[in-house]
């Protein structure tokens, strides 16, 4: 297998690994911003609580997913910063605001009770407000590689007409992407939360699954319309097996939850995400950017390909052990049945 789809293959793999770990992280957001019913404060404390000790940790797989662009493939991710620069700087300025509100929601300084919880809320619905916008604008960046309307000829990108991540696939894209988030976070806060709030969060899985597959079937004939190059390729033989046990993960996700089986649930729902966005990438494949970029042509020199690659093996030994730790500690069931609410 040439170098340049190893590296690729390994910048799939952390861009899978964002959207299972981080996409959660939105959804969660999602599910703060829209708390409601008598348990609603509950749910936002569960949310936090379930949040607080990962979420930022979940953001190096962007980070990751980076450097292997700008290092294995220099041309793809200049023609990238140029294309996206609006979008990718509102996914930073989204990051950062959704950080920061969930920080100073929860440790806001004492003072008096009113105030308090007015800031708290002010704060909140930025979180909130932050963890929708986000992972629709990052759907939308996906999309745009595949649209076709993303030229680079000769170096230069150039654009006509709408930009490429204003096109209605990428935003039914971005929109599906917000649902898989909700989707995620409710399944997995249904796997940790218990009682009352358990069946608050499931019902909240089953509505953004709803979704999920509503806007997935919108989604079909966008493609055969205005994308039959990525229709095509999720046809292929190389992606229809993929994309079948995605399909038979999110049948198998939807009958968990009905029968409240809770912890199978969470597990059919990220093999779900992981076989969605491997089959995309097998459509997609050799293209980085339709239809100019391919790998090969944006394949940095084979001395930094096998830098990259050499260099992986014990940057993920450091990395997976101290995530696993660190989700082991503060994800396992005796912390969570110790330790008590979240900051407020």
């Amino acid at each position: 297998m040439p170098l340049e789809a190893i590296i690729a293959g390994v910048g799939l793999l952390a861009v899978i690994a964002y959207a299972v770990l981080a996409g959660a992280d939105f959804g969660g957001g999602v599910w703060d911003l829209f708390a409601s019913g008598p348990r609603r404060e509950a749910q936002r404390d569960a949310i936090a609580h379930a949040m607080g000790p990962v979420w930022e940790a979940n953001h190096v797989w962007l980070i990751f997913v980076i450097v292997i662009l700008f290092t294995g493939f220099p041309p793809a991710f200049a023609a990238l910063s140029i294309a996206l620069f609006v979008p990718f700087h509102l996914v930073l300025l989204g990051i950062i605001l959704r950080g920061t509100a969930f920080v100073f929601r929860s440790y806001s300084p004492e003072g008096a009770r009113g105030l308090l919880r007015a800031g708290q809320r002010r704060w909140g619905a930025v979180f909130g407000a932050a963890s929708v916008v986000t992972p629709v604008l990052l759907g939308m960046c996906l999309g745009a590689v595949s649209t076709g309307g993303l030229r680079v000829r000769d170096g230069e990108v150039q654009v006509s007409g709408t930009p490429p991540w204003l096109e209605p696939l990428a935003v039914m894209i971005g929109l599906l992407a917000l649902a898989i988030c909700a989707y995620l976070a409710a399944v997995y806060l249904a796997n940790e939360a218990a009682d009352e709030l358990r069946e608050d969060f499931r019902r909240r899985a089953l509505l953004a699954g709803t979704a999920v597959v509503a806007l997935s079937a919108a989604l079909l004939p966008l493609l055969v319309i205005t994308a039959p190059h990525l229709w095509g390729g999720l046809l292929s033989l190389r992606a229809i097996p993929i994309m079948a046990i995605g399909i038979v993960a999110a049948l198998l996700s939807g009958w968990a939850l009905l029968r409240r089986r809770y912890r199978l649930a969470r597990l059919a729902s990220v093999a779900q995400v992981i076989c969605l966005l491997a089959g995309w990438g097998a459509a997609q494949y050799p293209h980085l950017i339709y239809p100019d970029v391919t790998l090969e042509s944006a394949a940095a020199g084979a001395a930094t390909l096998r830098f990259v690659l050499y260099s992986l093996p014990p940057g993920l030994a450091i990395l997976l052990p101290s995530l696993w730790l660190l989700f082991r500690v503060f994800k396992g069931e005796t912390f969570r049945r110790d330790a008590g609410p979240p900051p407020a």
